[in-house]
């Protein structure tokens, strides 16, 4: 068993090599419930019908849910492209987020040369390379989403433009706007740039807190004490994976959700 002393180590233990790429923990973890969430929900499914199963019905009411809630965030224009990246994002952040509530994850591997456990399994969303790179991945189709829906003249616009209504602000004030509103934009180009970090870190911070949270507790009490804290993160991992959903939509939204007028 892990020693809950030591906690849950903040970065993954690389397990062995692949073509010269290292193949961490959290890599392994990541193929593996991959393919298990892939199996189960073709299994599930099956082939679609009219009149749908169980397992079909609870991925459809899953999709609608979804859909109803991303919808109007980013927009009819948006949403056929946007759609599968979030539902996409949505799922796969918490089933990685539960993963660590698997039996076995984050328990038994091998001990090195100084005695500590270099467990096999550890949770994608607990290893801050995945987060920032999941994160690095929604802010390209987040910048690609809004070239193809917005264009890049509004693109650009949104970011820097005068937002003044040129017809009713007096000129003078007008022109003395179009700075403010520039220095704004490069304020907003800052923000942009810093949304991979707060994304990773934010989903990192949580899942991690919450590893070494049950690994303290298990360590401390093994039976009955630690259940109220595996049910709490159980609701985390899906609080957690559907802020991350919900900041990507609404970066989208913000550059795609836009009136015919405002275009």
């Amino acid at each position: 068993m892990l020693n809950a002393a030591d906690g849950v180590s903040p970065s993954p233990y690389k397990l062995t090599e692949i073509f010269g790429l290292p193949v961490t923990n959290s890599i392994l973890t990541t193929w593996a419930i991959s393919i298990l969430l892939i199996l189960v929900i073709r299994f599930s499914v099956g082939t679609p019908k009219l009149i749908p199963g169980k397992g079909q019905a609870v991925i459809e009411n899953l999709v609608g849910g979804l859909r109803d809630l991303l919808l109007p965030i980013v927009g009819k224009k948006a949403f056929s492209m946007a759609f599968p990246l979030l539902i996409g994002l949505f799922i796969f952040i918490m089933i990685h987020n539960w993963s660590g509530l698997i039996p076995g994850v984050g328990v038994f591997g091998f001990y090195d040369d100084y005695g500590h456990l270099k467990y096999w399994m550890r949770p994608a969303s607990a290893d801050l390379n995945a987060t920032f790179g999941m994160a690095l991945v929604a802010m390209i189709a987040w910048l690609f989403i809004s070239l193809k829906v917005a264009g890049p003249k509004f693109f650009v616009w949104e970011l820097f433009g005068n937002k003044a209504d040129k017809k009713e602000t007096p000129k003078a004030i007008y022109i003395i706007l179009a700075p403010i509103f520039l220095m704004v934009g490069l304020i907003e180009v800052v923000s942009i740039a810093f949304r991979p970090i707060s994304l990773s870190f934010r989903l990192f911070g949580n899942v991690f807190g919450g590893e070494n949270l049950l690994t303290s507790m298990t360590g401390m009490a093994p039976y009955l004490v630690p259940i109220p804290f595996y049910l709490y993160e159980v609701l985390v991992g899906v609080v957690q994976a559907l802020i991350f959903t919900l900041l990507v939509a609404i970066y989208i939204g913000l550059m795609t959700n836009h009136d015919e007028e405002a275009h």
